[in-house]
């Protein structure tokens, strides 16, 4: 170990800075393709992707009453408008990497000016995000790891305010088999946002059918089957636009008893979207097998779904003239 730098166990593409390589034991735990160009195909789901302005889902696609006026975004799935339109920043091509220390680790820096008016949303912000890469001794176990931090600011004069929400939206899959089946997960929390027909929000949070909270559950062929927001600071007016300085909490634990890794995601953030892959359908393509159904699981670490357009909820997204929206969030793996 002491040859190898913990940054061997990554590989990051220009392109939304996505997560291309995650290794653990050797092995790659996200779903990726080996070549650039694969990730512009209109078939790749957002894998690795850094999703903004405004990750997940916005209701009629649609922003309300910002600036003492309404925005219009492209609605791009169904009547929503989903992970910053039709090309969030997930597809566009990052500045970097620029290599740094952050907190006295190993780390690079991407950098994206989203200019006022792309995809519909105001004013002109500048992301810079950090990957700082480590590995952690706990309790006798090295864990790879990895930390995303973001900060948006809103650097144009065009507007008072803007709306901001940043998440990483690879896929994981830590199981011997092409599919999640068999994967044994324990969530800090089962309370999710209940949604319509439309996967909105209804204002309802209750417990998640399936998903007990704090005690280990199987993952079979087809359940649970979750693609919803689920809540682990349920006091949401006490969510600030940036919460780098909030608890790092643990969301999720996993691990496949077939290829004995286990993986984890820890955040500052007060929700995360948990998706585990039932629209996946990426052909075979760039040498690699088709991938379908539940191949790989999203842990997007988050603001609560559709807040824009919720009194109570719009102040952890809209981000004001010399705020800085800020969150961490941590993914890290190992193998028995």
């Amino acid at each position: 170990m002491s040859t190898s730098k913990a940054s061997d166990a990554f590989k990051f593409l220009p392109q939304g800075a996505l997560i291309q390589e995650f290794l653990i034991g050797g092995r790659n735990i996200v779903l990726s393709f080996p070549s650039p160009a694969s990730y512009k195909s209109p078939r790749n789901p957002f894998f690795g992707e850094n999703i903004g302005r405004l990750a997940n889902r916005v209701s009629g696609a649609k922003i309300h009453n910002l600036n003492g006026k309404s925005y219009d975004l492209a609605a791009n799935n169904g009547p929503n408008s989903l992970h910053g339109g039709k090309e969030g920043w997930g597809k566009k091509d990052f500045e970097g990497p620029e290599k740094c220390e952050r907190g006295g680790k190993e780390a690079v820096m991407y950098k994206y000016l989203s200019k006022d008016g792309e995809e519909g949303y105001p004013g002109t912000v500048e992301l810079r995000m950090w990957y700082v890469m480590g590995v952690e001794k706990e309790g006798g176990v090295e864990k790879t790891s990895l930390e995303i931090e973001y900060e948006v600011e809103l650097v144009g004069d065009e507007v008072e305010e803007t709306v901001v929400g940043v998440t990483n939206h690879s896929y994981f899959n830590i199981s011997d088999g092409p599919t999640l089946e068999g994967t044994v997960i324990n969530v800090a929390t089962n309370l999710h946002q209940v949604t319509d027909k439309d996967d909105i929000p209804t204002g309802e949070i209750k417990p998640f059918p399936g998903m007990p909270a704090n005690e280990d559950f199987t993952l079979g062929a087809k359940e649970p089957d979750p693609d919803h927001c689920f809540i682990l600071n349920d006091d949401p007016a006490s969510v600030k636009i940036d919460t780098r300085k909030e608890p790092m909490q643990r969301l999720i634990t996993l691990y496949h008893p077939g290829s004995k890794i286990h993986f984890e995601t820890l955040s500052t953030e007060p929700a995360f979207q948990f998706y585990t892959g039932r629209g996946i359908d990426v052909p075979e393509m760039d040498g690699m097998p088709a991938r379908g159904p539940r191949s790989g699981m999203c842990i997007e670490a988050s603001r609560y779904v559709n807040a824009v357009n919720d009194e109570k909820l719009r102040h952890m997204v809209v981000l004001k003239k010399g705020e800085k929206f800020g969150s961490r969030t941590i993914y890290r793996g190992w193998k028995d």
